[in-house]
């Protein structure tokens, strides 16, 4: 039954080393059968890697340590062994094959054949797709491409492949990142129908509010290092935040005093059309004002229309926008991403592995993508320049990383996050728009992300800061537009702001009017 001190996984000292790191020092880690377990700790600390350890990504002998499935040992050859053996992992960063369909993707390499010669059962195989999928109340299409879908839906199809390999140990490694509040409603209700049906979940994430509402016990890594288990009843926030990062963190949010100075960005009557809807907009006369050392927050749910907005205000959809928009007084149009750049606009973007990293370059060549103009001279770069530059930012931000010379798709999701930042910081915008700056981004690292935007608002840097998490928007920016189904609903100075106002204005119950709108 649930709540057996049956164990269902063990993993005994469990050691990785890549190149020049050791990502786990004799890791210690078990669950028992039924049970929620969180695992937690800051990025770096391990928790992917030795959950890629457990699932077959790193396969048996590229590490140390010995892993038990119910009392039996496992070597894992491969991820698909690892299925086999009743083990299944959502990993923090997608792994859906783009072109392929939601009900293709669920079922890769498991597609069910009508004839000898494998010729696949569509008609099977959305069906089941479809099952899984509704368990979620997620109505789309199996036949639909995966490019097209949002990041939420994706994440939610991702969840729902996981879980028709009918695992016995099930690992999520970030699941709720890019979910809605309702979606994870959803995706906790499900949780607890496994947790019944005896299914042993590991729970990562960086959202502790979700561990103490899901968990039964957590483990705490730091530095690639066991640091201990808890049952959820022995802990509160600030005691596993301590855990995690070694030390007290008392305030999230670090005070910044707010003074904004001139207008640095005005925006009027900007719509956007749909990419794929001919006659749909995705936004919708949106009208706004930001200035110089302001944050400016941007909130509403998922598919409101947010990320479209600041996207499109970097010139990445030319065609389908209307409207004007003025930088400093003076009116421009930006016709790509590398006019906005030249406009002094940067973007961190909602999905750093598409948009926002090369994941082939280097630390440092990531870091020094945008500013190389800077870093020339008769299309010569300097050497002596770009060393520096790197050097500072990856100081300045802290990047965990063995040197800047490794590739980025070596780090932590974290880190990975820092080196989009840095890349911006080091060219220098008058405007930088942040589009979940904090996605799978742990306690610590928060803190010191909000440290460097707090150091750039009182600069003078206009920043713009999108986000899902209302405590977020409402501990770091001076003023909060919320949007719903593309257009602007709300208006909030700080004082103004609450979670309750925000979320009727996101629902669309509250009109912008009534929202203490500035005229």
């Amino acid at each position: 039954m649930s709540g057996s001190n049956d164990i269902a996984l063990e993993m005994r000292g469990i050691v990785k080393e890549f190149p020049g790191v050791k990502a786990l020092k004799n890791v210690t880690f078990s669950c028992r059968r039924g049970e929620v377990h969180g695992l937690v700790g800051e990025n770096g600390a391990g928790k992917s890697t030795l959950m890629k350890v457990l699932s077959g990504v790193h396969p048996y002998p590229t590490y140390e340590g010995d892993i038990f499935i119910k009392g039996e040992r496992a070597r894992f050859s491969g991820a698909r062994e690892a299925e086999r053996a009743g083990v299944a992992i959502i990993h923090q960063e997608l792994n859906l094959i783009s072109e392929l369909t939601v009900a293709g993707n669920m079922f890769l390499g498991r597609e069910p054949a009508v004839s000898p010669f494998g010729i696949i059962n569509t008609r099977k195989m959305n069906a089941d797709a479809l099952k899984y999928l509704s368990s979620f109340n997620i109505k789309i299409d199996p036949g639909a491409i995966v490019k097209d879908l949002s990041v939420g839906v994706r994440q939610m199809v991702e969840i729902a492949k996981a879980l028709s390999v009918n695992a016995d140990v099930l690992a999520l490694d970030e699941p709720t990142s890019a979910l809605t509040e309702t979606e994870v409603e959803s995706l906790f209700k499900t949780v607890r129908d496994l947790k019944e049906k005896d299914v042993t979940m590991i729970y990562i994430s960086h959202k502790l509010d979700e561990i103490f509402a899901i968990c039964d016990r957590v483990t705490v890594l730091r530095d690639g290092e066991t640091v201990g288990t808890y049952d959820i009843g022995e802990l509160d926030r600030d005691k596993l935040v301590a855990l995690m990062v070694g030390r007290d963190l008392t305030n999230l949010y670090p005070e910044r005093k707010s003074n904004p100075g001139a207008e640095a960005l005005r925006v009027s009557d900007f719509s956007v059309s749909h990419p794929f809807l001919p006659g749909e907009k995705v936004v919708s006369g949106a009208s706004f004002s930001a200035r110089h050392g302001e944050a400016l927050g941007i909130s509403g749910l998922m598919g409101s229309g947010r990320s479209e907005l600041v996207t499109a205000l970097f010139g990445a959809f030319p065609k389908e926008t209307s409207g004007d928009v003025f930088i400093d007084g003076r009116k421009v149009r930006m016709r790509s991403p590398l006019e906005a750049i030249r406009n002094g606009i940067g973007l961190v973007t909602e999905d750093r592995k598409r948009f926002g990293l090369v994941l082939i370059m280097s630390v440092g060549e990531n870091i020094t993508l945008a500013c190389m103009r800077a870093l020339s001279k008769l299309q010569w770069v300097s050497a002596k320049k770009e060393r520096s530059v790197i050097e500072e930012y990856s100081k300045e931000l802290n990047i965990k990383a063995a040197n800047s010379r490794v590739a980025v798709n070596t780090l932590s999701g974290g880190n990975q996050q820092k080196v989009v930042m840095a890349k911006w910081l080091a060219n220098s915008p008058g405007i930088l728009i942040l589009d979940e700056p904090t996605r799978g981004v742990d306690v610590g690292a928060r803190f010191e992300i909000y440290q460097i935007v707090n150091k750039l608002v009182e600069s003078g840097v206009c920043v713009i800061m999108v986000s899902s998490e209302l405590q977020e928007v409402l501990g770091m920016c001076d003023r909060v537009l919320v949007m719903c189904e593309g257009k602007i609903t709300g208006e909030f100075t700080r004082e103004e702001a609450t979670q309750e106002k925000i979320m009727s204005c996101a629902t669309g119950t509250m009109s912008r009017s009534g929202a203490g709108a500035q005229k």
